[in-house]
């Protein structure tokens, strides 16, 4: 795959160490030199977008890769903010989560996600999963200010 012109800002909303790993991993091995910012639980994911807090000078993300199972919001809630707001919904979200219940998948396409993606156990699987998500969004779809 071909690199992008301008690497994006992907945030991973992530609470388990070792699948931050792994999505750091799949996109090094995939040749992305995007920047991927993470958070640890769903407050956090809310001031890096408003830019609150620590975030005062995030950079908007062209894609948030986002775990449903967070501490304090959890996923549903975060993507919710996003999707309900004018100046946010237009970034794409992929939630990426353990959880495989329909209940889950049903509702974050009710809330308006742009992908469901269970996450594989396996670890390369895992790596071949985020690798996919990117060749996806960087070599298919036309992003949002992206040209």
């Amino acid at each position: 795959m071909n690199a992008p012109e301008h690497p994006l800002e992907v945030l991973l909303v992530e609470d388990d160490a070792g699948d931050e790993l792994m999505t750091r991993e799949a996109f090094e091995d995939n040749g992305v030199s995007h920047t991927l910012h993470v958070v640890r639980d769903g407050q956090e994911a809310l001031d890096f977008l408003y830019r609150r807090e620590s975030h005062t000078g995030a950079p908007r993300p062209d894609l948030v890769l986002l775990d449903l199972n967070l501490p304090k919001y959890d996923g549903r809630e975060v993507l919710k903010r996003i999707k309900t707001d004018p100046e946010l919904a237009l970034i794409p979200v992929v939630v990426l989560t353990t959880s495989s219940a329909e209940e889950d998948v049903l509702r974050s396409y009710t809330l308006h996600a742009n992908a469901y993606v269970t996450k594989p156990v396996d670890a390369d699987q895992f790596i071949d999963a985020v690798q996919q998500i990117d060749d996806f969004f960087v070599q298919l779809v036309r992003l949002p200010g992206r040209g």
